[in-house]
């Protein structure tokens, strides 16, 4: 336990290390575009300046992209409402926000009578409370910051979906969620998103990428629960409709400093946020300075949203390593559902 404790220090202080580097840029040129508005005074909720970079290449001649990411981050995947209407911090109003999320989840909070306390607290990592696109939200498009509605077809099956959950939450080790039995994690992707645990505050976790480069290839390996995505490079097809993956099939090419990678063939067993097979995504992976990866992702699913909806996560750079993630290894919690499922139908047969 000392030793995993030590290594979460290490990893924190580089976190700590990178992020500082990058808020400073941001924030610099976050003011410099509001002293400068066109009439005299403060813009109010304008995107921050981007300034051009020009990352490193690879022997190959591609951006270089390798390392390793990490997406934390205390941005809700949808706008708050009390933040509605505001798709951008100044940076004064992202610190207060920063602050107020850090309260919430601060150890030092009272604790109720018959509680468990900070019990749990050595998961959660205050050092994840960053916001460095000043974004009040994941979700930039539609610019309310929201997931636009299910279809009508796919509110009938989400309903139906939690009509069996409820009258069969555990017959068998397949009726419970994909996380419990290890096999797959809302960070895994795609989309790669900050997800509730693994290091997590107030909601926000931090899970590191790593990204290794050939000519032909390009392989994100994912800390939690070690998946990896092999991307081929090469301009193959996908694979036949008919044939679906867990993390769907990925195809990617080169738009300038841009890897662009379309992704279809999903299972329909993933859902996420209501997504089914049908879903065709695209991901665009653009480093935009040397400590940052901006990720940007376009969910378009016809036959389960009224419409397509984006978004983006900054991810730092950080200086590793990536530990196992060991999740079947040990997992008592599923054998107890299971056990306690079928305790319940013998007491209700007596």
């Amino acid at each position: 336990m000392r030793r995993f404790h030590c290594r979460k220090a290490v990893r924190s202080l580089n976190r700590r290390r990178a992020l500082l580097a990058v808020r400073l840029a941001i924030t610099a040129l976050s003011l410099l575009a509001l002293a400068f508005a066109q009439d005299g005074a403060p813009r109010q909720n304008a995107a921050p300046v981007k300034r051009a970079w020009n990352p490193p290449r690879t022997a190959d001649g591609q951006p270089d992209l390798q390392g390793i990411w990490s997406n934390a981050s205390i941005v809700p995947l949808e706008r708050p409402a009390e933040l509605a209407g505001k798709q951008f911090f100044t940076p004064e109003e992202e610190a207060a926000y920063e602050q107020k999320v850090f309260a919430r989840s601060t150890r030092d909070r009272p604790v109720a009578a018959g509680a468990v306390g900070t019990y749990n607290d050595f998961w959660w990592d205050a050092d994840s409370k960053r916001a460095v696109n000043l974004r009040t939200s994941l979700i930039v498009d539609p610019p309310d910051g929201k997931i636009p509605p299910l279809t009508a077809e796919a509110q009938r099956k989400a309903r139906a979906d939690r009509d069996y959950a409820r009258e069969h939450p555990a017959d068998g080790p397949e009726d419970r969620p994909l996380m419990e039995r290890c096999l797959l994690f809302p960070t895994t992707g795609p989309p790669m998103l900050p997800s509730f645990y693994n290091n997590s505050v107030f909601g926000a976790l931090t899970t590191n990428y790593q990204i290794v480069q050939t000519r032909d290839h390009v392989v994100i390996f994912v800390e939690l629960n070690h998946d990896a995505r092999i991307i081929p490079l090469d301009g193959r097809p996908h694979v036949p409709s008919n044939v679906s993956q867990w993390l769907g099939d990925s195809r990617g090419h080169w738009e300038g400093n841009t890897l662009v990678v379309d992704t279809t063939n999903f299972t329909n067993k993933t859902k996420f946020r209501g997504a089914d097979e049908h879903l065709h995504m695209t991901e665009r992976f653009t480093r935009i300075a040397p400590d940052t990866l901006l990720y940007e992702f376009t969910m378009d699913d016809p036959t389960a949203f009224t419409k397509p909806w984006k978004g983006e996560v900054p991810m730092i750079a950080s200086e590793g390593p990536l530990y196992e993630h060991a999740c079947n290894e040990g997992n008592y919690g599923l054998t107890g559902i299971l056990g306690g499922a079928r305790a319940d139908e013998r007491k209700a047969r007596r």
